[in-house]
């Protein structure tokens, strides 16, 4: 932001780990000290905000709930300590299970597991109800519903990464590895629209940056600069390529109290897919 000479009157991080905390502190009072003094660290958030929320990868790395359909039944998939270690164990569905969401999926006749992600429609509809006027963004992977749930993704999409590997067992190296789903958007928009704020907008992350002028931004950057262009170019592929991050990645965006619209979404928005 100080490289961009955006003024703000304040800037905020919730994070709770004090040896993160410190780490960003140092980090800003080295990169951009006239900027320092405008940041704080909030131990939670705020009952009601007016600004800019962005949450990058946030919502996959929030609890997911497992349910397994065999036999056509639909089952909770929870976890037990059996034989001296952590297994999975298919149980009765909660009272709290989404059954309407788990009827709707064509799990093409045979065995299927799926994620709810209770935690992370739930944290949307905070952000929402908070949000008295401004927008928060989400930057995450995942699909809308209908490609979410689909009858060839009959294993889910918890994925696991420890040290750069990624692997599906959730149970290796517990409270060091990431374990993470992918996100399902549609029940994100419905999250944030039921709190009544506006849906900005959905879209692949590529098209969200390309609208809002990512490559006039490196075009600022003389090429003959080898030392700053080609990281800077390199960095840009990743985000904009559809076999990196430019595809499977999306943006969706809620307002309340804005009345104009927003240029990142004004091509290729796909809020009709949701």
């Amino acid at each position: 932001m100080a490289a961009l000479g955006a003024e703000f009157d304040s800037y905020s991080i919730v994070d709770l780990s004090g040896e993160l905390r410190e780490r960003q502190r140092e980090t800003i009072e080295a990169s951009a000290p006239a900027l320092a003094s405008k940041v704080r660290w909030l131990d939670a958030l705020p009952e009601r905000f007016e600004g800019v929320v962005i949450g990058n990868e946030v919502l996959d790395a929030m609890p997911v709930r497992l349910f397994a359909s065999v036999d056509g039944a639909w089952r909770e998939r929870g976890v037990v300590w059996r034989d001296g270690w952590f297994a999975f164990e298919d149980r009765e569905m909660s009272a709290s299970a989404d059954t309407a969401l788990l009827s709707e999926i064509d799990t093409g006749g045979g065995d299927y597991v799926a994620e709810t992600h209770d935690a992370a429609r739930a944290f949307t509809r905070t952000i929402c109800t908070m949000l008295a006027r401004g927008a928060a963004f989400f930057i995450d992977y995942g699909f809308p519903r209908h490609e979410y749930y689909h009858a060839q993704r009959a294993q889910g999409t918890l994925m696991c990464h420890y040290r750069h590997r990624a692997h599906g067992d959730p149970f290796v190296y517990p409270g060091l590895q990431d374990i993470t789903a992918h996100v399902e958007f549609t029940g994100i928009a419905e999250a944030g629209v039921e709190t009544g704020a506006d849906l900005l907008g959905f879209t692949s992350q590529a098209r969200f940056l390309l609208n809002a002028g990512i490559t006039d931004a490196l075009s600022e950057i003389d090429p003959a600069d080898t030392a700053r262009f080609l990281p800077a170019a390199n960095a840009v592929q990743k985000l904009l390529s559809e076999a990196e991050m430019g595809e499977l990645f999306k943006v969706i965006a809620f307002s309340r109290g804005l009345e104009d619209t927003l240029q990142a979404f004004a091509s290729g928005d796909r809020s009709h897919t949701l």
